[in-house]
């Protein structure tokens, strides 16, 4: 397994700095191909993904439903992967310049990450996108998708060219030894339960950037448009009740919360209203909780949520600032559903994930949050006294 690691890690790191010597035109042609070839063998995709969702029978809907690729969801992958071919390069991109009074010149630049370790389940579309943000940005993928979606991962990794993309198995001694390749992986993207981030984190000794669940709140406060409000709601639970960003608790102000409840639950007759506080029901439920202000709504969340996705629907600007400055999360919201915390919807193009650590990155991670920047000096003979 050790020697296994180290094979795949090489190649990786072979292929990175090949990527590295491209230029932008020929990554983002890169990205093209494998959305073309997509395209070109869906019947033989959808097969191998057929095969994946008989072994799963049984599962639960929400874990299906992740699972699943069709015709129409691989004709959506195809075109967020030319999304991701046409935005702009991060690579080379100059954050800051200044001179020194030395006369140096000082440039922070951005330049690729290196090898990029991925570790996710259920959800095959997960294994374009990042391969596809990977190649952008100049970075050198593997690629280790859960079990249960074996079959459907290779097929779409074959789509991408060799080595640039690797498919890493599911094995668990396998992955425990790439986690000890610190001089050789750069970064690990864990995305998944919370069990599953809890052993990358414990075992890993190349840096980890954490994807854990979304337990995502919205507050209604007190002078809220209720309609507004009831919209946001119903979209944030029932659009997709399956996804991180979808909404897992509502808590309403107590001046409301007797009238509007009621008219809430008519208006989401399929869903089980309960008070199961920091719990991420990927289903069709939703935690309720009356609050005396906005204070308790802050101190619920700092409590119970996951530092994922936060809203509030409200009138007042200065609350609605006051909500924002003090509520820690990746994305908060103001009169908006929390479906948007993804990163098609705020104008990254496709997402490897999102981040709820801060290690350089929090929130949706797109082409830039692959990136690191480096300093760039130009001189003409200057020494250090």
């Amino acid at each position: 397994m050790k020697l296994s690691a180290m094979e795949l890690a090489q190649r990786a790191q072979v292929a990175a700095r090949r990527l590295a010597k491209l230029p932008s035109a020929d990554r983002a042609q890169l990205v093209l191909d494998a959305a073309d070839r997509i395209e070109r063998r869906a019947a033989e995709i959808v097969s191998a993904n057929e095969t994946d969702l008989a072994r799963a029978r049984g599962e639960n809907a929400a874990f299906l439903d992740r699972l699943r690729l069709d015709a129409p969801r691989l004709a959506g992958v195809a075109r967020a992967l030319r999304d991701v071919a046409a935005l702009p390069d991060p690579v080379g991109e100059v954050v800051e310049s200044y001179q020194r009074p030395n006369g140096l010149h000082v440039e922070r630049v951005r330049a690729p990450l290196g090898v990029i370790l991925m570790i996710y389940e259920a959800r095959p579309n997960v294994t374009a996108e990042a391969a596809a943000l990977c190649l952008r940005s100049g970075n050198a993928a593997l690629l280790r998708g859960g079990s249960e979606a074996l079959q459907s991962n290779a097929a779409l990794i074959a789509c991408f060219e060799e080595d640039f993309v690797q498919q890493v198995p599911p094995d668990r001694a396998l992955l425990d030894e790439l986690l000890q390749l610190e001089g050789q992986i750069d970064l690990c993207i864990p995305r998944g339960g919370p069990s599953l981030i809890r052993f990358i984190a414990e075992r890993s000794r190349v840096p980890v950037i954490k994807h854990y669940q979304g337990v995502c709140h919205l507050y209604v406060a007190a002078d809220a448009d209720l309609e507004m409000a009831q919209e946001l709601i119903v979209n944030g639970k029932t659009q997709r009740p399956a996804v991180c960003n979808a909404l897992e608790c509502v808590l309403l102000d107590r001046e409301i919360a007797a009238s509007f409840l009621p008219r809430l639950q008519k208006a989401m007759p399929q869903v089980e209203f309960n008070a199961e506080y920091g719990v991420e029901f990927l289903d069709l439920k939703v935690a309720v909780k009356v609050v005396d202000g906005a204070g308790e709504a802050i101190d619920h969340i700092a409590r119970f949520g996951s530092r994922h996705t936060e809203s509030i629907c409200t009138r007042d600007r200065a609350l609605a600032e006051r909500f924002i400055r003090e509520v820690d999360a990746s994305c908060v919201l103001w009169n908006a559903s929390t479906r948007f915390n993804d990163g098609g919807e705020l104008g990254l193009g496709s997402e490897i994930g999102i981040s709820t650590s801060k290690l350089h990155a929090y929130g949706p991670m797109g082409l830039r949050e692959l990136t690191c920047t480096r300093f760039v000096v130009r001189g003409d003979g200057q020494v250090r006294p």
